[in-house]
């Protein structure tokens, strides 16, 4: 395997080596958004952590990529310029659980997971594959020439998506 790329909470990362792989670590309430293009062999990933950016707009500025409505219009926008075209792109969502807030209080993985989906459902996008809910963390790795997505739920053995 190739040049292994982390993508950090509240970050993203694309890529169009064919040998590489981008995994992002400790989805609990975050949101992993992994795109990949066969054809323009473009991947790339988006651990958002937040649905909305009036929440802290001097961070938006900073760090467009922790939030929902910031970070996915730059992913998309970022693989368009690698020569990635929507319409070929496959869209897989991992992540979303209620992992510290047992009691549902602030319910922001849930809220990450609408506001995802709303921004799609606008832009006329489909969602090829999701792991989403639940009370587990993930990890989500995508290998950039196969365009292979597998996620790997707390200690399971990793599943292809």
């Amino acid at each position: 395997m190739g040049e292994l790329i982390v993508v950090g909470v509240g970050d993203m990362a694309l890529c169009s080596t064919h040998g590489a792989q981008l995994v992002t670590y400790g989805l609990g309430s975050c949101l992993a958004v992994a795109i990949h293009d066969a054809q323009a062999q473009v991947g790339g990933v988006l651990h958002l952590m937040l649905p909305d950016s009036r929440l802290d707009p001097h961070r938006a500025t900073e760090k467009p990529a922790m939030f929902a409505d910031t970070g996915l219009p730059r992913l998309f926008r970022e693989s368009y310029a690698l020569g990635a075209r929507k319409g070929r792109l496959r869209v897989v969502v991992v992540g979303g659980s209620n992992v510290m807030d047992c009691h549902g209080s602030f319910n922001i993985g849930a809220r990450n997971y609408a506001a995802v989906r709303r921004i799609f459902w606008r832009n006329n996008i489909l969602i090829a594959a999701e792991d989403v809910g639940g009370t587990v963390n993930r990890t989500l790795g995508l290998e950039v020439g196969s365009g292979r997505v597998w996620i790997k739920t707390n200690s399971a053995e990793a599943r292809e998506m």
